[in-house]
């Protein structure tokens, strides 16, 4: 059955420049562009864009997958074929159960320097850790929004994740992945995207769709940050709240659809309750429930703290973490070099400690 364009959550003055248009339906628009539809319509960029992210929203971004229904059964045997994505931290991994879960959104928050780029391309590397040593062999799509990626500081993280695994070679199999596992190949499986504002981001999570339907490879999509073009150049805090309530349900397509976990990082804001300020993740409470499982990063004393704040499957749980010139690393982690495991372990998240 299709659904008319005068049924979608917009404005007015929107729906009719889409009708006078020739868009009468839904599925009239799951292929147009949103530099062609804002000609066709007279729309602005924006409009254009909204205007596509509620058909997405509404449609299930026009995948039949993703639109499928699924027994409870078949859920659960399909979440038990996707394995985590390894922090290089043990401590944080075992409260995640594993690590970051694949097919899923998750939400890292805290304030400047404590560590949040750091643990994004420390997964962005980790996402490729070869499937014989405990990992998942994919690519990433790496969304800067603030210009925080440091090119050096992958090469130092992706060098160390080589390192590590070099050392725990104990068969043919690993022996073979390792020539493909190097820093050059990390470096070419990284595929980065830069947004200056929302309008950009929008954009291209719009576009991000057919580029992970031409990229069966990639496992993991970071977006560092979210909040930083979300939190300028808005005069309607409706229309952004709007525009984040579609975002977060694309997030949650694209996860579940294209089997990928979704990275986000969020900044903190003061908020004054009860006569005191506090910090709070920003955004707004609504943003909140946006993401499957929530992280705080935060300091207490000079310790780095990651504390589980939110998720469906996991406990609580605060752990140490430190960031050290090879990544994300236990902050009990010892100097040596690890010890070579028992083959049977290696997906057991205490190898990458």
């Amino acid at each position: 059955m299709q659904r008319s364009v005068s049924s979608l959550s917009l404005s007015p003055s929107v729906k009719v420049k889409l009708v006078n248009a020739g868009f009468q339906f839904t599925a009239d628009l799951l292929h147009v562009k949103p530099l062609q539809l804002s000609k066709e319509t007279s729309l602005s960029q924006l409009e254009a864009l909204e205007v596509l992210q509620a058909v997405r929203g509404e449609t299930g971004g026009g995948d039949n997958e993703a639109s499928s229904s699924l027994t409870a059964l078949e859920l659960l045997q399909k979440e038990e074929e996707l394995r985590s994505i390894v922090t290089f931290s043990s401590q944080l991994d075992a409260a995640l159960g594993g690590g970051l879960p694949v097919g899923k959104t998750t939400e890292i928050c805290g304030a400047p320097g404590v560590g949040k780029t750091q643990l994004c391309l420390q997964l962005a590397v980790d996402v490729q850790v070869p499937q014989c040593f405990g990992g998942v062999g994919g690519q990433v799509v790496y969304i800067d929004t603030e210009g925080s990626f440091l090119l050096q500081r992958v090469v130092d993280i992706a060098a160390a994740a080589v390192q590590h695994c070099s050392l725990l070679v104990e068969d043919d199999e690993q022996q073979l992945a390792m020539t493909t596992f190097t820093v050059e190949t990390i470096l070419s499986n990284t595929f980065l995207v830069r947004c200056h504002d929302y309008v950009e981001l929008l954009a291209e999570l719009h576009l991000l769709p057919d580029f992970l339907s031409n990229h069966p490879k990639v496992r993991l999509l970071v977006i560092d940050s979210v909040a930083f073009p979300f939190r300028q150049h808005f005069e309607d805090l409706s229309q952004r709240t709007r525009l984040l309530n579609g975002l977060a349900q694309q997030l949650i397509s694209m996860a579940t659809s294209h089997n990928i976990a979704v990275l986000m990082t969020n900044q903190m804001t003061t908020r004054l309750r009860g006569g005191q300020s506090q910090q709070v993740p920003a955004l707004g409470e609504s943003w909140g429930h946006a993401a499957t499982i929530r992280l705080l990063l935060h300091w207490a004393g000079a310790r780095r703290l990651a504390n589980i704040f939110k998720s469906p499957d996991h406990m609580g749980a605060t752990v140490q973490y430190q960031i050290t010139s090879e990544g994300f690393r236990d902050a009990d982690q010892s100097e040596q070099p690890p010890s070579k495991r028992a083959r049977k372990h290696t997906v057991q998240m205490a190898a990458f400690r």
